[in-house]
């Protein structure tokens, strides 16, 4: 499922989650113009579990498979060598790998989650509030990756986990809103408008269905720290319930964006949701 917008206007300009994204933006961009010759960036500043495990200990890491011709046929054989050293202390990784991505579909699509649930947790939090939020889901989400696996030597990065926690906190701060979603199915694209709890609790549902299937196959090979993205998430709802209850955050906004019930109702009776 993929968010179009949601129905919440923001009563202030998200400075923090534009500076978020921009962040991230630069940093991908100097991923990209990392020289072939060179250790990546997602190779110095990733969160390598095995080596915040071990800090003062070299890391192997799988660089390429290769098929080489052995007497009993082909056979695909995994090249390893020992990972560049971080130039920052190992555990500090559970917080810089955050503003890493793997690719052009993770960067954007993580961009755009944020794009449209940050603007609002920001709304609620404060702009300084919101980074410290943010940084602190990051690392949380880092930290449940990690003990999914600690001895684990594969580099994780994304955003992914850090943003999960602005849905955890969006789920508990706006009930009531809607989201505009765009769902793929085979050659038809649909377009509903999904209560957001309904959205993100979807979303959970995959991510923890996913999780716990990866704990009984092999995370490496599945690619995605589910994991984190569970932790994010559920950091998220509860520092948004908890902070809420004392009243540190601000006042949610009640407000939803104008013509929004109008589209709604338009698009459920009419079933006009082919794109």
């Amino acid at each position: 499922m993929i968010p179009l917008r949601d129905n919440i206007p923001t009563r202030i300009f998200p400075f923090a989650n534009y500076t978020m994204i921009a962040i991230c933006a630069l940093v991908f961009f100097a991923q990209l113009s990392t020289p072939p010759d060179q250790p990546s960036l997602v190779e110095k500043y990733g969160m390598i579990p095995a080596r915040v495990s071990h800090p003062d200990e070299p890391v192997t890491i799988d660089v390429a498979i290769e098929r080489q011709m052995t007497p009993q046929g082909p056979k695909e054989v995994v090249i390893s060598r020992p990972a560049a050293p971080s130039p920052v202390p190992a555990v500090l990784t559970v917080l810089t790998c955050i503003f890493l991505h793997g690719g052009w579909m993770h960067f954007l699509g993580n961009m755009w989650f944020l794009h449209i649930f940050g603007d609002n947790v920001e709304d609620r939090f404060g702009h300084f509030g919101y980074v410290i939020f943010y940084l602190a889901c990051g690392a949380a989400a880092s930290i449940a990756h990690y003990a999914s696996g600690p001895n684990s030597p594969v580099p994780t990065i994304g955003a992914s986990g850090a943003i999960a926690g602005v849905m955890g906190a969006y789920f508990v701060s706006y009930p009531k809103a809607h989201v505009v979603t765009l769902l793929p199915l085979f050659v038809f694209w649909q377009i509903l408008v999904l209560p957001a709890p309904l959205f993100l609790g979807i979303w959970f549902a995959i991510q923890f269905f996913q999780g716990t299937m990866s704990a009984v196959t092999t995370a490496e090979a599945i690619g995605v720290a589910w994991w984190a993205h569970i932790g994010g998430f559920a950091v998220g709802v509860v520092a948004a319930w908890l902070l809420g209850k004392v009243h540190l955050l601000r006042p949610r906004n009640t407000a939803i964006r104008p013509n929004t019930n109008h589209i709604q109702v338009h698009r459920l009776r009419r079933g006009q949701h082919d794109w």
